[in-house]
């Protein structure tokens, strides 16, 4: 099973993607996390990347999209992964279609989390003072105008991905405000029917 997970930051992705990968046995895929253990495993890619980074330059598309396609081609992979944070733009959907051609397969589904961007940001607050009050660091980006921005990002970015995947019917919505349980059943209402 191949699927991407789809919505703004704090929508839930992360927590569903994990309830999936205990149900499903496939890994979870990161870009963050790919990227530090090209670094960390000097592989070809991760000396590019390494490199890039060490300026304070972004990386390329070109250099994210290897490091993906380096990663689905590990044996955990060979059942399917779930995409997190990846892709992030048009030109990395189209990416990750001529990867998959290339190994005769193809996205099972893209599931999108609709939520309400207000809500969002009140998610947020939340968890930061979760976080304090159980004497855990605060993620930086658990800050509101830190939290916008990230928001502003995604909306200029990522989001023309939801009409890219509906363009290609491969898009499922569901409501990504109901309870973690409601989302993950709908979840998995998906993937039985693919």
């Amino acid at each position: 099973m191949r699927l991407i997970l789809l919505g703004p930051p704090g929508a839930g992705k992360g927590t569903q993607a994990q309830r999936l990968v205990e149900k499903y046995g496939i890994p979870q895929l990161s870009t963050g996390d790919m990227l530090r253990a090209a670094v960390a495993a000097q592989t070809a890619v991760g000396v590019k990347a390494k490199a890039v980074m060490d300026a304070g330059e972004l990386v390329s598309d070109a250099i994210v999209n290897a490091i993906v396609a380096e990663r689905i081609d590990q044996p955990d992979c060979a059942n399917g992964f779930i995409l997190d944070g990846y892709p992030r733009t048009l030109a990395q959907a189209d990416a990750v279609e001529a990867m998959l051609a290339e190994r005769g397969e193809k996205l099972d589904a893209v599931v999108e989390l609709v939520v309400d961007d207000k809500v969002l940001v009140g998610r947020i607050v939340n968890r930061a003072e979760q976080a304090k009050a159980a004497g855990q660091p605060v993620r930086k980006d658990d800050n509101p105008e830190v939290f916008e921005e990230r928001l502003r990002e995604y909306y200029k970015k990522t989001a023309p991905l939801i009409g890219y995947y509906y363009a290609h019917r491969a898009l499922k919505s569901i409501d990504g405000m109901a309870d973690m349980d409601t989302v993950t059943a709908e979840i998995e209402k998906i993937l039985a029917a693919v």
